[in-house]
């Protein structure tokens, strides 16, 4: 009788998908276009200035009014689509491609309960989720507990994505910056629409992998409480892009040539200022680690209220290692870590029940 090790199968399938999507020529890496010049000189000095006294800061965010459309109605709930003006300091917005300028939202609502009878969870988009559907799909169960779910489309994702880029590989490295700021902006945004303008209850973030550090980043910035459900997300940005599957689809080359180009004559092409300058890609990737530190929600104020922060970490992820979640609780006492069996990918579709529980467990420590 064989023994299967279920936990390497999970770690082993990610990495197989993992080299299907990123390791191979097929598709075009990461970062393609280097490092997004002046653009990354601005985005690494705003992101700095979170930091340390921040949660007040821009307090109250910038006021949003969303044009809505009903996609479909029920006797028992509403979806609506709404659109707005991103939320982004104006820098960002003339920095922002065209496409990302407008805001997209979902939001799936119960009907008969009025609003502070009700929670509200925003969910935020991990690494290559362009659509609704799938956050529809794990906030649709959770009506009949009365909480509303409302879905935020990225920037460079869905209808917000650049013409020129392909699939979810952003083109520079200022864009990851530009992603991520602008998306908590936005989602502070709704935070405040949600609950001053449209009177719910209870407020809650979440999302998953890349939209779990986000989700961390806006409760650490948020004023008042609010649950906060990071799931399979790392602490920084650095994990996937410097250590896990992400290093086999980032273009290091690339990176090399336009890190040499700006240090040198720009008369030269980038292949000859990369030989002169003698950069290493060894250097790239310790220049690239540095600007995506800035992304490391342990750096973050603590939440006010930390016992309604609930990580769900995947025993054998092949992405998110199990020292990274960990990270994220110590940094944050009194938060909680919850496991799921199984790895990134699979736990994508496999424990969605796993994830509303705890949306609903945080909730209820509100």
């Amino acid at each position: 009788m064989v023994s299967v090790n279920l936990g390497l199968v999970h770690y082993v399938l990610d990495h197989i998908y993992g080299t299907l999507l990123h390791r191979t020529k097929l598709g075009t890496p990461f970062f393609s276009k280097g490092w997004g010049g002046t653009k990354l000189d601005l985005l690494e000095k705003m992101v700095k200035q979170l930091f340390p006294e921040a949660r007040c800061q821009n307090w109250p965010p910038t006021a949003v009014q969303p044009m809505w459309k009903t996609v479909w109605e029920t006797n028992n709930s509403c979806l609506r689509e709404g659109v707005f003006r991103t939320t982004c300091d104006e820098r960002l917005i003339d920095a922002l491609p065209p496409e990302s300028h407008n805001a997209r939202v979902a939001f799936l609502t119960p009907k008969n309960v009025t609003p502070e009878k009700m929670s509200c969870v925003v969910h935020l988009a991990g690494t290559g989720d362009h659509t609704f559907e799938r956050r529809l799909r794990l906030g649709g169960p959770l009506l009949k507990n009365n909480i509303a779910t409302m879905v935020l489309e990225s920037p460079y994702y869905g209808q917000r994505r650049p013409s020129m880029q392909r699939g979810a590989k952003l083109q520079c490295v200022s864009d990851l910056l530009l992603l991520g700021k602008a998306t908590i902006d936005e989602a502070r945004s709704l935070l405040y629409w949600l609950q001053n303008e449209a009177g719910y209850g209870k407020m809650g973030i979440c999302g998953l992998s890349m939209g779990g550090v986000h989700a961390a980043m806006v409760e650490s910035l948020h004023p008042t409480p609010v649950a906060t459900l990071p799931f399979l997300a790392p602490h920084s940005a650095v994990v996937p892009f410097c250590e896990g599957v992400y290093k086999y689809a980032t273009a290091w080359d690339a990176l090399r040539k336009d890190a040499a180009v700006l240090t040198q004559d720009v008369t030269l092409l980038a292949e000859d200022a990369a030989q002169k300058s003698g950069i290493t890609i060894e250097q790239v990737r310790d220049r690239l680690r540095s600007v995506l530190s800035l992304t490391d929600v342990t750096r973050f104020p603590v939440p006010k209220n930390p016992q309604a922060v609930i990580f769900v970490g995947a025993t054998d992820d092949g992405y998110i290692p199990r020292h990274s979640v960990m990270e994220l609780q110590k940094a944050w006492p009194g938060s909680e870590v919850r496991w799921v069996t199984g790895g990134h990918v699979s736990s994508f579709f496999l424990h969605n029940d796993a994830f509303r529980k705890a949306i609903v467990d945080a909730l209820d420590r509100l």
